[in-house]
């Protein structure tokens, strides 16, 4: 069976002004299973949200491959990607990104708007996402009368709703205090087990033993990329 994710040889380079060309990847290739949880870390100026924007599909190669799902994704143009990021990856930010003025239900209902899903099948399926994160009490609730966790749930209820292929978490607990943060990797954990294909985007250590795999970058070059033994949910 072929990888969930086969990326071979990529590069990405930025021209900064007119003389000066940085390589944020050099020569990446990397493959994952559906099913995995990948930790990608590195230090500031690794490459490593370089390669977390181009997984996520929010930008392509310069050279090199990108197949997800065996489709390559390095020749696509801007709509193409736009209709794989909302279909195949959920994603999981620092900051929530939540509507202020939306209830929980309206959040985590916004990718299937864009699926073009009529109004009481995306009400069933956001309803359904948020009970499975703990959620189900507090669908009618507006963000500022959440707390950050709770907060961080219903975008993690918003990542799942369509059912994605991956599940692409950067710095997920980065605003919460560090019980909250366990709890919503706990979370995490018990998505992985329940099948889902995590990729999490980290610069902390104590994170990154969550997840079964540790791809360490430096210099926009893969310099690890070892097997962890997970902690235990």
């Amino acid at each position: 069976m072929s990888a969930l994710i086969d990326i071979r040889d990529v590069t990405k380079t930025y021209e900064m002004g007119a003389e000066t060309i940085v390589h944020a990847l050099d020569g990446v290739s990397l493959s994952i299973e559906a099913g995995d949880y990948v930790a990608i870390m590195g230090p500031s100026g690794s490459g490593k949200s370089t390669l977390m924007n181009l997984i996520g599909c929010l930008d392509t190669p310069s050279t090199g491959s990108y197949v997800l799902k065996g489709r390559e994704i390095s020749a696509m143009n801007d709509d193409e990607l736009a209709q794989i990021r909302n279909k195949e990856i959920g994603f999981i930010f620092q900051t929530f990104n939540l509507l202020p003025r939306a209830d929980a239900v309206q959040n985590v209902e916004l990718p299937l708007v864009y699926s073009g899903l009529p109004r009481r099948e995306r009400k069933i399926r956001a309803e359904k996402s948020l009970d499975a994160v703990g959620l189900g009490t507090r669908k009618h609730h507006r963000p500022n009368e959440m707390s950050g966790g709770q907060r961080q749930r219903v975008a993690i209820a918003r990542a799942l709703v369509n059912d994605p292929s991956i599940l692409l978490a950067d710095e997920p607990t980065g605003n919460l205090d560090s019980k909250t943060g366990e709890e919503i990797l706990a979370l995490m954990d018990d998505l992985h087990r329940g099948g889902n294909t995590i990729i999490l985007v980290t610069h902390e250590d104590d994170l990154a033993q969550h997840a079964a795999r540790v791809v360490r970058l430096r210099d926009g070059k893969i310099v690890s990329d070892v097997r962890n033994h997970p902690i235990a949910g």
